[in-house]
């Protein structure tokens, strides 16, 4: 990722930056915590990212940060039968107050990308 940073603190204090990579390992983590996401990220996406040697895509996430906001785009396989709707908003619910608790910064935006389908208790992915 670049070198972008969320910055906080008092400034008489000194400051505390946030690296993007450190907000797309939270976002990761929490996304992989809700029932019926099998992982983060796709085989895809890595490959695409490889190619265009995009910086700030890790681990199937993509932070953009402001000052003091963050925008997160998440890429998940889910489980084959879950509703993709109700997952979405569990995942985005998930992500958003990770982040938020963990560092005081505002999420505006969890953009959820489903980007694949894997059956359940099997390492096949159906859809990628």
């Amino acid at each position: 990722m670049d070198n972008k940073y969320l910055v906080n603190g008092n400034e008489a204090d000194g400051k505390v930056k946030i690296s993007e990579d450190v907000i797309a390992t939270v976002a990761s983590v929490a996304a992989e915590s809700v029932d019926g996401v099998v992982k983060v990220g796709s085989n895809f996406k890595s490959q695409v990212t490889d190619i265009l040697n995009t910086k700030n895509f890790n681990k199937g996430v993509r932070v953009n940060i402001g000052e003091r906001e963050t925008i997160v785009d998440v890429y998940i396989t889910i489980e084959y039968g879950i509703k993709i709707v109700e997952l979405s908003e569990k995942v985005q619910a998930q992500v958003k107050e990770a982040i938020e608790n963990m560092t005081d910064f505002d999420v505006v935006e969890v953009n959820v990308h489903i980007s694949g389908i894997a059956l359940k208790n099997s390492e096949k992915t159906i859809v990628k």
